[in-house]
């Protein structure tokens, strides 16, 4: 089966449902996204269950636009051709043709293994706050949340909110930056009453700044963390620990595609066009800059690519604005050299094949660890471990092959027809 649009988004969350809303006149629209409901990660749940009323209205025009086509639970397999895709749903693949294709692909949390890392119980900072948003059971459970940047505390009022015990916030940023950066909100007054809403929310909870967890204790799960802070250790009881070092880029489609990637983001121009032809690019996949950014570099995406330049023009300023606020937040809370020495011989580093780092270290690139220990051919394919050995051995992993995601034997086969020879 084969489908036909003029312009393809990838990703439904606010960078792709801006797009599309943006690109409404500009023909046969398809929005993909591999979760069953659209919102991506910050607006998880599907409309039902979105507050913010940016979503709603974004989700009410579309539902009201007949040249929409929304694909849930679909993932990229590959380009077979330029201006073709092969995806795959629940029951089948099928080629998807564009003559405009937008990148809206989100990020990924930064995890870094610690002693104790792979315990059950352990989980990234935004995974656990995924979890309870689908209906996780949280009442009554210990949780400390750990790590770097403002999710730390998004992710500890969403965990409160569904009955969790907050037991400590455990930042590694330093005082002096998160003070100046706390002064910065200013430029962008939304932030400050936003955090000024969530510190309202969790007052009373332990917060200690310049620390992080260097270690996660217990048998057979988790039972305690132990936290570096004033150069000392200390111990925290806890049944969770959601541990996250802000969000990074994801680019594996977008290098498939050809497009260029400079400093780990997809680069792009000011209309949010790519290195490679006919597609563009929003949201968090051309940096780490929250939903605000997503939006409005969305806006300028699905204006750009229906062929209203002019229009995404309007939209440059306020781009600017939260790209500054983007700028601030890496700066402020870029991981610390500390952390780079927390993983000991024995870490498992690469958790799907069970690589330690004292493997690992023997060698001098990642292709060459991926020949020798497997690290990276595992189920995520690198997705963790990949930006884990990025930042404590400073390896780049090779380029993305196909299918940049699982498929079905069937799906690839049928690419390829038997020939008789």
């Amino acid at each position: 089966m084969t489908q036909d649009f003029d312009i393809v988004i990838v990703g439904a969350g606010p960078a792709g449902l801006a797009a599309a809303h943006a690109a409404a006149e500009g023909g046969r629209i398809a929005v993909i996204d591999d979760n069953p409901l659209a919102g991506g990660q910050i607006w998880r749940g599907g409309p039902a269950q979105w507050k913010d009323p940016r979503a709603q209205a974004l989700w009410q025009a579309l539902e009201k636009a007949d040249n929409v086509s929304f694909l849930p639970g679909t993932r990229v397999l590959m380009q077979t051709r330029p201006g073709e895709l092969l995806v795959q749903d629940a029951q089948q693949a099928h080629t998807i043709r564009y003559h405009r294709l937008i990148l809206a692909t989100g990020a990924r949390e930064l995890l870094l293994p610690f002693p104790g890392w792979t315990l059950p119980g352990v989980t990234g900072a935004g995974g656990l706050q995924a979890l309870a948003k689908g209906g996780y059971p949280l009442q009554g459970k210990r949780v400390v949340v750990a790590g770097s940047g403002p999710l730390l505390l998004a992710v500890a009022a969403t965990l409160k909110e569904r009955g969790a015990t907050i037991a400590a916030i455990v930042e590694q940023a330093g005082l002096p930056a998160l003070a100046g950066f706390a002064a910065g909100l200013a430029l962008t007054p939304s932030k400050a009453l936003q955090a000024l809403r969530l510190g309202a929310t969790l007052r009373g909870i332990p917060y200690y700044a310049d620390s992080y967890v260097s270690a996660a204790c217990g048998e057979e799960r988790l039972g305690a963390v132990l936290v570096q802070r004033k150069g000392a250790s200390i111990g925290i009881a806890c049944d969770y620990l959601a541990c996250g070092y802000g969000l990074l880029p994801n680019t594996e489609l977008a290098r498939a595609l050809g497009c260029a990637i400079e400093e780990g983001a997809v680069k792009t121009d000011p209309w949010q066009h790519t290195s490679a032809a006919n597609i563009l690019c929003a949201g968090e996949g051309t940096g780490v800059g929250g939903v605000d950014l997503a939006l409005v570099e969305g806006r300028i995406a699905g204006l750009a690519a229906s062929g209203r330049a002019s229009e995404a023009q309007v939209h440059f300023g306020e781009r600017d604005k939260w790209r500054g606020f983007a700028a601030r937040l890496a700066r402020v809370f870029a991981p610390r050299e500390e952390l780079r020495k927390l993983a000991q011989p024995d870490t498992i580093v690469c958790r799907c094949e069970d690589v330690c780092d004292s493997e690992l270290r023997e060698h001098p690139s990642w292709r060459s660890a991926k020949l020798h220990t497997r690290c990276g051919m595992g189920p995520c394919q690198g997705r963790i471990c990949g930006n884990a050995t990025d930042f404590l051995y400073g390896w780049r992993p090779d380029a993305v092959r196909t299918p940049i995601s699982p498929a079905r034997a069937g799906s690839i086969i049928t690419l390829e027809p038997h020939k008789e020879t």
